[in-house]
């Protein structure tokens, strides 16, 4: 199903931009606490998940969270939605893609991980490694999972690599780059060369410490490129490419974008987007939004930027919008 849904933005935040940047300037990071797990993967790596666990009867709904780039638990969007979750007496658990957990002594920090390897816009392995776990401990428990930017992408991946999966009752997919070539080209028009050169920063130190600590991934990488690197696809096709199996930046969008895998998803799936979203094209949305399988309640908004989306009348009584709404509708979708 398709359809346009009403969001009304803040008076006081007009405009793409500043819906995009208000919330990591203005929200807070710990609005929950975490029981942490260091989890050992099959190929002997540690991924980190965040529980937010609640005493709470057998059968009690849990939700897995999935941040985007460079995010963590701590992002404020994932700390948001747990909030949501914590409202309605629901347990939670985001989890860490690898080289992304932070210390939660010092949020600026994060930890590394054990293998010569980082993580990108399609891995599915871990979700699915993740899922599978999550499953097996409480299969009573009903399971649905949020993803958001880079990691709403994955999820709609992973959900049209198993339309026959029955782990994860329902899920959630906020500001998707449904297209990662058509993202990351508007986004650098959009911000400018200089605004995508601070998100790629975080990315070339991760490359410089994985050559360093791991000689096998460093034969893999242009490091020289990739630290010259301007836009994400310069990026991509010197260092996170060829560092997880791909041909190049171009191999690795068309494998590894959403936008292929929609129209296979079974399990029944809220897509949030704006029409203003910096980080992907109208037009690209209006192609995800025409290949979306029947189980996707596909829903576009004229406004709400980048994981924005904040309402309210006064800017010290926000609201976040998306957060209610993929909460309500998850909640109005388990049996």
């Amino acid at each position: 199903m398709k359809s346009e849904t009403a969001f009304i933005p803040a008076w006081w935040l007009p405009g793409a931009h500043l819906q995009t940047v208000w919330g990591r300037l203005a929200r807070g990071r710990r609005l929950v606490a975490f029981r942490r797990e260091v989890l050992e993967t099959p190929d002997g790596d540690d991924l980190v998940l965040d529980h937010l666990d609640l005493e709470r009867p057998s059968g009690t709904p849990r939700v897995l969270l999935l941040h985007g780039l460079e995010g963590s638990s701590y992002s404020v969007y994932i700390q948001g939605f747990l909030a949501q979750a914590a409202g309605r007496g629901w347990h939670g658990t985001a989890m860490n893609f690898r080289s992304c957990a932070r210390d939660p002594a010092e949020l600026s920090r994060m930890l590394p991980n054990c293998r010569p390897r980082l993580y990108h816009s399609g891995e599915t392995s871990d979700l699915d490694f993740v899922v599978r776990t999550l499953s097996a401990r409480k299969p009573e428990t009903p399971l649905c999972a949020i993803g958001v930017s880079l990691g709403g992408n994955v999820l709609l991946k992973w959900l049209g690599e198993n339309p026959g999966q029955k782990a994860v009752t329902a899920a959630a997919a906020v500001s998707t780059p449904y297209d990662l070539g058509a993202s990351g080209r508007f986004l650098e028009t959009f911000l400018g060369r200089l605004s995508v050169g601070n998100f790629l920063a975080t990315l070339k130190r991760k490359a410089v410490e994985t050559a360093r600590r791991f000689p096998e991934a460093a034969a893999k990488m242009d490091l020289s490129r990739a630290l010259h690197a301007r836009s994400f696809w310069e990026f991509d096709d010197a260092a996170n490419a060829p560092l997880h199996g791909f041909t190049g930046a171009d191999d690795y969008y068309r494998r590894a974008s959403s936008l292929g895998f929609v129209s296979r998803v079974a399990t029944r799936a809220l897509c949030l987007s704006a029409e203003d979203d910096p980080f992907l094209p109208r037009e690209a949305l209006d192609r995800a939004r025409r290949a979306a399988s029947p189980a996707i309640d596909f829903r576009v908004t004229r406004h709400g930027g980048h994981i924005g989306f904040v309402a309210g009348a006064w800017p010290w009584r926000p609201r976040h919008w998306a957060e209610e709404l993929v909460l309500e509708w998850l909640s109005g979708v388990l049996p």
